[in-house]
């Protein structure tokens, strides 16, 4: 069994940074992603990671302010986002997947989520 924490959330003004982290138990040799939820709208695909660390992959609306990487002697996988923007604001999840994707369908074990607002 997988269990997933995610932790980093709050409050920040746009143009500001937040780093999520995600701690896991069990094992994580496997794909990892970031994807997040806003309110009234569909979860989206933020990032994800194989389970080396070597292969990342990012969503346009993302790509260039948010790192994804993996610390596996620590079982956590953080989402570094810099110059964020209001329409940043969302749940964030970690998810596990088998390998690196970014189907939702294919993450079989969820975290919690951790909320991130940004105010404009």
């Amino acid at each position: 069994q997988v269990q997933l924490v995610e932790s980093g959330g709050g409050l920040v003004q746009a143009g500001g940074s937040l780093r999520l982290s995600c701690a896991a138990s069990g094992r994580t040799f496997s794909g990892m992603g970031w994807f997040r939820q806003a309110p009234g709208k569909e979860r989206e695909f933020v990032a994800a990671v194989n389970w080396s660390g070597g292969t990342t992959d990012y969503a346009d609306s993302v790509k260039g302010r948010f790192t994804i990487s993996r610390d596996n002697a620590k079982n956590t996988v953080y989402l570094q986002m810099n110059s964020l923007r209001a329409e940043d604001t969302a749940v964030y999840y970690c998810a596990r997947s088998l390998y690196i994707s970014r189907d939702p369908a294919t993450y079989n074990y969820w975290g919690q989520g951790t909320q991130v607002t940004v105010s404009s």
